[in-house]
Formats: C-alpha cells, sequence, structure tokens
C-alpha cells in the first residue's frame, strides 16, 4: 500500500489517497457491477415449464391435424350410377371382369381397357407379345434419312420407330426426343433390326411394360371396349403370365377410359 498523505484544511484533517489506492477501489467497484449484470440475466431467462418436450414427428403430426381436412373427389352422377351395379370388395376373373367393365363403361367413344397392377419388385420391365392388337392400328417406319430431316424438323409420323445398326448412330442425335416417348430403337424390344426386309415380320402388337420410376406399380391397356370377350382375355392373360402371375402380382384392376375399376382374382 501507497503511503497516504494528509493535508489540514481549516482545522480538519483531510485524507489523500494515493493513486494505488484509487485503482483497488475502481477494481473492486467494477467487480460489483460484473456481479450485478450478472444477476439480472439470470433473473431474465425466460421460464421452462415442467412439461415434455414433444419430438418432431408428434409436432408434424399435431400440424397435420389441425389443417384442413382435404376435400374429397366427387364423382359425376353416370359413375355413381354404374358403381351401384357391382360391389368393390368382390373379385373377378378375367373373363367376368371384360364383361362387367363393358357394361359400366360409360364413355360415348370407344373406351380403352386397362390393368393397374401392384408387384412385388421394383423395376420390372418386360416385352410382351399381344396375340391380338390393342385396337389401334400403329403405324411402322423404318429410320431413313427422310426420318432424320422430318425429327430434325421436330416431326414425329409414326407410332414405331425401326431402324438398322447402320442408322442407330444417326439416330442418337434424337435420343432425348424419342427416349420420353418409348420410340427410340432398341434391340431389347425388338425395333433394331438386320435389314429392312425384316420389318416385314415385325409385330406391331408388342408392347413395353415396366413398373414406375419410384413405385412397384404398372399401368397397361390390352384394347378397346369393342374388342371381343376373347381377344381381350387373350391379351390381358399374356401381359399377366409375362410379368409372373400371382407370384410377382400382388393386387390387380381392370377398367376401361371412363369406368370404376374392377378387382382381379389373379
Amino acid at each position: 500500500m501507497g503511503k497516504m498523505k494528509t493535508t489540514v484544511i481549516s482545522g480538519q484533517v483531510e485524507e489523500t489517497k494515493t493513486s494505488a489506492d484509487k485503482y483497488a477501489e475502481k477494481k473492486a467497484k467494477k467487480a460489483l457491477q460484473n456481479q450485478g449484470s450478472k444477476k439480472e440475466e439470470t433473473t431474465n431467462e425466460p421460464q421452462v415449464k415442467n412439461e415434455e418436450i414433444q419430438p418432431e414427428e408428434e409436432i408434424k403430426q399435431t400440424k397435420s391435424i389441425k389443417s384442413e381436412p382435404q376435400q374429397q373427389k366427387i364423382r359425376g352422377k353416370k359413375y355413381q350410377e354404374v358403381k351401384r351395379k357391382f360391389s368393390n370388395t368382390n373379385t373377378y376373373k378375367l373373363e367376368e371382369a371384360i364383361k362387367l367393365v363393358k357394361e359400366i363403361s360409360y364413355s360415348k367413344f370407344d373406351g380403352t381397357m386397362e390393368l393397374h397392377l401392384t408387384v412385388k419388385k421394383q423395376g420390372l420391365n418386360v416385352q410382351v407379345a399381344l396375340p391380338h392388337s390393342t385396337g389401334k392400328q400403329k403405324k411402322i417406319e423404318v429410320a431413313t434419312e427422310k426420318t432424320l430431316e422430318d425429327l430434325k424438323n421436330g416431326k414425329i409420323n409414326f407410332d414405331i420407330l425401326l431402324a438398322t445398326p447402320e442408322m442407330m448412330p444417326k439416330l442418337a442425335t434424337f435420343a432425348r426426343m424419342l427416349g420420353p416417348k418409348g420410340l427410340m430403337p432398341n434391340p431389347k424390344n425388338g425395333t433394331v433390326i438386320k435389314n429392312e426386309k425384316e420389318a416385314e415380320k415385325f409385330n406391331a402388337n408388342n408392347i413395353t411394360i415396366k413398373t414406375e420410376r419410384e413405385q412397384p406399380l404398372i399401368h397397361t391397356s390390352f384394347g378397346k371396349v369393342s374388342q371381343k370377350n376373347e381377344e381381350l382375355v387373350t391379351n390381358a392373360e399374356s401381359i399377366i403370365s409375362a410379368l409372373g402371375g400371382s407370384k410377382q402380382i400382388t393386387k390387380a384392376f381392370m377398367k376401361s377410359t371412363m369406368s370404376p375399376s374392377v378387382k382381379l382374382a389373379i
């Protein structure tokens, strides 16, 4: 400690503090102020109630429950009328299902007969040669230089495109145009032929059946409502057999373009 100086002013003794004493006093005051601010922060902290904190999944569920319910799709009068003609809990054999779907189809045009299947394995890709036409006359074209010119102008004048190995490199330029439409020639589906004469032997009823990208679901058509029942039966049987029947198919439904679906017994 430094020495304390004293001075006498009008008979009173006044102590004069040294610089060391002043520094010690200032430091002590600062320490007291810091302690006071910490107490204020502690008292200002929000109090946590003694409640269980919901996990993230429970919070999401709570939000979904509070959200407004989705509106159910309202079916038309014709749909509701034909729906009363059968029970959707029953399962039907192919012959029975085709007859029923024809009866409950209410479109004014010639509707398409459809199969909607759930399979065990995702990524199935099967080529099927149907015994009968699917009702639509398909235009087959063998790729030539004229085909390339049409494609350059964005014209597609065919339903099926055949190509020889020599033409495949030239068609590669249009893969982004043809691929998404399923029109790119491919050896797997028989659309790559050795020569133009082989085009006469090509079966236009060949179809490619594959699952959706992210789901083990298959949607395909197998004929028209106006077709003979026997033709539709054999076409449907060919598709189901190619997919492995009941070993691979877990659920199967049949419908037309405008009709309710009926459940199939596989």
